[in-house]
């Protein structure tokens, strides 16, 4: 008579009904427990289903954990196999961000990914680095700088982007652009860049700075290519060629290549989106001397499974040594690409240590 009483308690649970079927909304709620085997699993786990009676529920694995079941054997199959399906989930969530006007309600978007609100929210961020309102506002920033790029007017950019007054889109235009629209929209037409081109031990080096701060440091082999890239960048700016003033900030920057022991703090003009943002602040966090891994970076920004997002953000840094993406190694140690050659990478690591 227990034993029945106990199968209709289960059987009476909401819980069990998400375990019938296998509903990963309820992924992160609580996890199942069978008696039986000594096993627990997530409620989306495709492991055959066992009878009520022998069920018992558990808030989190830790709990079950410490009543003395293991996890299920099928927990790493069923990690790759849910792994997919959110990285799809995403997918679609993304491009209904995208196609959408203004930022889809986070429940419209949970319940056309079949997901609570909460782990909808949870997955996205986990997939994106970003959560569902900053991914909607980095998309609406490129939308801008794009359509202002392609020559576009501001009114047309701001409401093709989503914006839906005037003054929302200036109050955050600098934040977006860097600069006045009517600026950026003539790729930095009005704006003045001063910049520098020196010799370090690592080969060229070009120093640029806008008026908000040193909006570039770049490293080659070729000077003249540098000025190019520092060109294409900013392509109607006014490049300005160095004084004996600049040349003096210049030299602080090769000062810092050559003996990283002192330091380098200068005002920086940083343009990039929330997330990539997020990661160059945790890198400018490693101390000289110390490296920190893709995944270490991932997890210090909260978003433990956007590794390959770190990467890329890495890559896009404009900012060599001041943002320093060089002390970002593979969690095994060994170095990984860098925007400026794997070669510059490694001695700018030897002489930190040796400092």
């Amino acid at each position: 008579m227990k034993t029945l009483s106990t199968s209709l308690n289960t059987e009476d649970d909401p819980r069990w009904a998400a375990v019938v079927a296998r509903d990963p909304r309820a992924d992160g709620q609580f996890v199942y427990a069978v008696k039986t085997t000594g096993i627990y699993c997530r409620p989306s786990s495709l492991a055959r289903l066992p009878k009520p009676q022998n069920v018992e529920f558990f808030d989190t694995a830790e709990d079950a954990e410490a009543a003395g079941y293991r996890p299920s054997k099928r927990a790493s199959k069923d990690q790759t196999e849910v792994a997919a399906q959110h990285a799809a989930t995403v997918a679609a969530a993304c491009r209904q961000i995208e196609a959408s006007g203004s930022l889809p309600a986070l429940n419209d978007l949970a319940e056309t990914a079949g997901l609570s609100a909460f782990h909808f929210h949870r997955v996205f961020k986990a997939a994106t680095g970003l959560t569902p309102k900053g991914y909607a506002a980095a998309h609406r920033s490129r939308r801008v700088r794009q359509r202002l790029a392609d020559g576009g007017s501001v009114t047309e950019a701001l409401y093709d982007a989503g914006f839906n007054s005037n003054s929302r889109f200036y109050e955050a235009a600098d934040q977006v652009l860097g600069m006045k629209p009517s600026d950026f929209r003539a790729a930095g037409q009005n704006n003045d860049i001063r910049f520098a081109v020196g010799q370090c031990s690592l080969g060229a080096i070009l120093v640029a700075q806008s008026e908000r701060g040193i909006c570039a440091i770049l490293l080659g082999d070729d000077p003249h290519q540098l000025v190019c890239d520092l060109q294409d960048q900013f392509r109607r700016a006014n490049l300005i060629g160095a004084d004996a003033e600049f040349e003096q900030l210049i030299a602080r920057v090769v000062g810092f290549i050559e003996a990283p022991a002192i330091g380098l703090d200068l005002p920086l003009d940083v343009r990039g989106t929330a997330f990539q943002e997020r990661v160059w602040q945790a890198l400018r966090e490693i101390p000289v001397g110390g490296t920190a891994s893709y995944a270490d970076i991932a997890l210090r920004i909260g978003s433990p499974k956007a590794v390959r997002a770190v990467a890329q953000a890495c890559g896009a840094n404009s900012l060599a040594v001041a943002i320093p993406c060089h002390r970002v190694v593979r969690s095994d140690g060994n170095l990984s690409g860098y925007r400026w050659g794997v070669e510059r990478k490694r001695e700018l690591l030897l002489r930190e240590t040796q400092s």
